[in-house]
């Protein structure tokens, strides 16, 4: 897996703290950093995410992925996923996550929650690796709820 960051430079005659990543696979993200008034030339411009909400991002989207594909494996009829992450962070250099809370709405018809407890926690002990990964620094907690969804009505 590759990925390049370039720092955007200047924006708007000002100094600022942007950068592009371009992925392995083609893609483009944004990053940059806060504003602060007391630091000019040496802080973001808010244009895009922060470095780090990227990589809260993308854990929840790591275990997502595995949570539809685990129950989509079990048969189960999942018609949606969304997992909010809320998470807390070292006060000091480097200010590594301590804390993530990730809390999982599952839609689906008839899903048992038993499912849905069962592939997170074989994402989050197994297959995400970018939660098993900040597992090394960070205390990682879940919840989840199932909401059903009906049958289409007929005609």
């Amino acid at each position: 897996m590759e990925c390049t960051v370039t720092w955007t430079g200047h924006a708007g005659g000002q100094s600022a703290m942007g950068f592009i990543a371009e992925t392995g696979s083609g893609h483009i993200l944004a990053m940059d950093g806060a504003p602060d008034p007391a630091k000019p030339g040496h802080s973001g411009l808010n244009l895009a995410p922060r470095p780090m909400e990227t990589v809260l991002a993308g854990t929840g989207g790591c275990t997502a992925y595995d949570v539809v594909l685990i129950l989509k494996r079990g048969r189960h009829a999942v018609e949606g996923c969304s997992v909010k992450l809320s998470s807390e962070r070292a006060d000091t250099d480097p200010k590594v996550f301590t804390r993530i809370h990730m809390h999982f709405t599952v839609k689906g018809r008839n899903l048992p929650a038993s499912a849905v407890e069962r592939a997170i926690a074989m994402s989050h002990d197994k297959y995400c690796s970018a939660s098993i990964m900040l597992a090394k620094t960070a205390a990682i907690t879940t919840s989840f709820e199932v909401i059903e969804v009906g049958a289409a009505a007929s005609a």
